[in-house]
């Protein structure tokens, strides 16, 4: 009898910490919806769909990943005076949250705007150029180019975009996720850069 209570309670103990958790949950999802709507949007858009390639998308994007960023705008470890305003009080609490609401939205796939262009940023991606000693980038962004939790997701992303970070990360212009970024993108010649991006924007 008394193992039964105990179990009982332990049962009770259990569904009160679920439907804690999923308080929370709800109220982390409402505080960064209160957020995105109220300074995100203008330039990411709504539910992350960006409509200009001088801001990118955020849907879909990996939640690790975009937290990750947005602090790394507070330290400054990545450089821009608009983003630093916009995420000086945010706590991490709130950057993750961002990053969960913004993972859950998607993207349609778009075919590339310039075939031939991403046929050699694919053979590039997927193989590297042997010849300059560009290594591939399906071995870190994936086969898809979905990324992890502290890689981003480049499927769906503006070519303009990534080709614009991939020339920072050349010139050395971006000062965070530097450690392999710098060996790999000072390799690459600016065709090579625009064909990976054009690749992987349609993936």
């Amino acid at each position: 009898m008394n193992s039964l209570i105990f179990c009982n309670r332990i049962a009770l103990g259990s569904a009160l910490l679920l439907g804690s958790s999923g308080a929370f949950a709800q109220a982390d999802e409402a505080r960064a919806k209160k957020i995105a709507g109220g300074s995100c949007f203008l330039c990411h858009g709504a539910q992350g769909e960006s409509t200009s390639e001088v801001f990118p998308r955020l849907a879909g994007q990996n939640a690790e990943y975009v937290a990750k960023q947005l602090n790394a705008f507070k330290n400054g470890q990545r450089k821009s005076s608009a983003m630093t305003e916009m995420v000086a009080k945010l706590t991490h609490e709130e950057m993750l949250a961002l990053g969960k609401y913004y993972e859950k939205f998607s993207l349609p796939r778009e075919e590339a705007k310039e075939p031939q262009l991403a046929a050699m940023g694919r053979y590039i991606y997927h193989n590297g150029n042997k010849f300059s000693g560009v290594p591939s980038c399906v071995s870190c962004h994936g086969q898809n180019a979905e990324g992890s939790a502290n890689l981003p997701r480049l499927a769906t992303q503006f070519s303009g975009y990534i080709h614009t970070q991939l020339k920072s990360f050349n010139k050395r212009d971006r000062t965070n996720d530097n450690a392999v970024m710098h060996v790999v993108a000072e390799k690459m010649t600016e065709l090579e850069m625009a064909a990976v991006a054009e690749y992987v924007s349609s993936k």
